[in-house]
């Protein structure tokens, strides 16, 4: 459902670039080439979610520039690519199950809203909040194991970590079949519950905060009046900008909100789950303690730099690639949009 298309819009509603729903899209080249394009994404951020991770579970407060320096000289460059096979194979599943519950959830969540008479903009914002729920929750059931598996493979060559692993890895797969033989199913999915806490708040956070920050660029630019009255229609390069800009933005938001909760599943998911002696990790209340006391409620916050910087580069590059990517698999070009 393209909000645009509302019947009844209130005066206060702005005309926006038309969107592109889900039953207008070729559902083959969709899942095809967002693969493609979103394993190239993929590539390009995962040595920051590396850092992130690293940082995360260190002992002393190492800035990101020394982190990566470290990291070069004992490691080399592939160091920051640790656990990367194991992260590219469980993305494009996740993203494959996101993509689809993104889609369905916005396009009914959408519809039902306004046939409730909420203005375009209520409707538009509760849709996609609603829609970034649903997707996290959905590709957290393959994610969650696929981040137990490359953040232990990322941590593997720190020495400034209070968490040593008890067993040394291969790669992805020697370590899949490790964590499941120790911990069984339960250790793959170490840390669940606390990254449905971490990932669904966020991504309704982020798709309601892109929703509106979108809405406060266009009328602050001039580009949009209300009801399209005298609007200047942007070319393709303005719309990707502003997508762009607005997606940074609203990365920023959602990682300071919810950055405690992904700090503490980390924790939690590269600690090993339990040794052979049937002993078991941390619960969630002893790794919040243990991180008060070794820096305060500020320890919570580790990695936030890095993290506040993946997400806003990994959104404004994800928003522009997700955008671009159902421009081609539309099955009719949108409207609305100058060449």
């Amino acid at each position: 459902m393209s909000l645009s298309t509302a019947d009844e819009e209130s005066d206060e509603d702005m005309s926006l670039p038309a969107d592109i729903d889900w039953h207008m899209l070729d559902k083959s080249k969709f899942f095809f080439l967002g693969a493609a394009l979103f394993s190239g994404v993929s590539v390009a951020l995962y040595p920051i979610v590396v850092l992130k991770t690293r940082q995360q579970v260190s002992l002393s407060q190492v800035s990101c520039i020394r982190n990566a320096l470290s990291i070069f000289r004992n490691e080399g460059f592939c160091g920051l690519y640790r656990g990367f096979g194991t992260s590219l194979v469980g993305t494009i599943p996740a993203r494959a199950l996101y993509m689809t519950a993104l889609e369905v959830t916005k396009s009914n969540v959408g519809t039902a809203t306004i046939k409730l008479g909420l203005s375009e903009a209520s409707a538009a914002a509760i849709a996609n909040a609603s829609a970034g729920l649903s997707a996290a929750m959905a590709a957290q059931l393959v994610w969650t194991p696929v981040d137990v598996v490359s953040q232990r493979l990322m941590v593997q060559g720190e020495h400034n970590s209070k968490f040593p692993s008890a067993c040394k890895y291969l790669n992805g797969i020697d370590a899949f079949r490790k964590i499941l033989r120790v911990d069984g199913i339960r250790g793959l999915y170490r840390g669940f519950g606390i990254s449905i806490l971490t990932y669904a708040p966020s991504n309704a956070v982020w798709w309601a905060s892109y929703s509106v920050t979108q809405r406060l660029v266009w009328g602050g630019a001039g580009w949009y009046s209300e009801n399209g009255v005298n609007a200047v229609r942007p070319d393709s390069r303005t719309v990707i900008t502003v997508q762009g800009v607005s997606a940074a933005m609203a990365g920023g938001v959602s990682a300071v909100i919810t950055m405690p909760f992904d700090t503490i599943k980390t924790r939690l998911q590269v600690l090993d789950g339990g040794d052979d002696k049937g002993r078991r990790g941390p619960t969630i209340g002893q790794t919040v303690r243990n991180l008060v006391r070794e820096g305060g409620w500020l320890a919570c916050y580790k990695g936030l730099g890095p993290r506040a910087a993946s997400m806003s580069m990994s959104a404004t590059t994800m928003i522009t690639t997700y955008e671009f990517l159902k421009r081609l698999s539309a099955k009719t070009p949108p409207e609305g949009l100058t060449p």
